[in-house]
């Protein structure tokens, strides 16, 4: 990992002082995600509540630039110049990407499934479709026991996924399925999304800076 990438876990645990206890596995999360994007593989993320917004937060942070600049490659810019009229104004704009797939906005297909089939495996029915082997599920549950979640956690465990947890302090059912647990040290809900944030944060900031920093 780059010492820039590094920084940013070192500046976390220096802002929140309790998160020290999570800062090896807050590396290790970093370090898998990193090698995830490097093989093409992507990252999928489900939670519930305040949990899926903080998925698609995670989503927005990834898909395009955070802090840093990510100019479109050469590559693209030079096929983009084939294709389209529009090639300028597409390469002045685009920005390059860290896949990242959110599971809580298919509104057509959770409904039909909740409707058709079994609610609490919306997220495991994605998961299904979605996932495939080296790719990452990461599972956002305060409690660590909400069961749609669970249930999308071992169908991603039988996809040869990897899965990452970020909880509160039990860690919950979830531990049982997750390669990487990242458990924060409280036990309420609000309490427990209030460090959520400032973990996905540095997250997100670690991974951009490993592939667009320049040290």
């Amino acid at each position: 990992m780059k010492r820039s990438a590094e920084k940013y876990i070192y500046d976390m645990c220096v802002r929140y002082p309790n998160l020290a206890v999570v800062e090896d596995n807050v590396k290790k999360c970093i370090e898998k995600m990193i090698d995830v994007y490097k093989s093409g593989n992507k990252v999928i993320i489900c939670g519930n509540g305040g949990s899926a917004a903080d998925s698609l937060h995670i989503v927005g942070e990834l898909m395009k630039c955070f802090v840093l600049p990510r100019k479109l490659s050469n590559s693209i810019a030079e096929r983009l110049k084939k294709y389209s009229v529009n090639s300028k104004y597409l390469e002045d704009n685009l920005q390059m990407t860290l896949p990242t797939i959110s599971l809580v906005n298919e509104v057509s297909l959770m409904t039909a499934y909740a409707n058709d089939v079994a609610a609490d495996l919306n997220f495991a029915q994605q998961v299904l479709g979605q996932g495939k082997k080296g790719d990452v599920l990461l599972a956002i549950s305060t409690s660590g026991n909400s069961k749609n979640i669970v249930y999308a956690s071992e169908v991603a465990k039988a996809l040869d996924m990897n899965v990452i947890s970020l909880t509160g302090k039990t860690g919950g059912e979830l531990k049982r399925v997750t390669d990487i647990l990242i458990n924060v040290p409280e036990t309420e809900t609000y309490k427990i999304q209030e460090l959520h944030l400032p973990i996905y944060h540095t997250i997100c900031l670690a991974i951009e800076s490993e592939f667009y920093a320049m040290n």
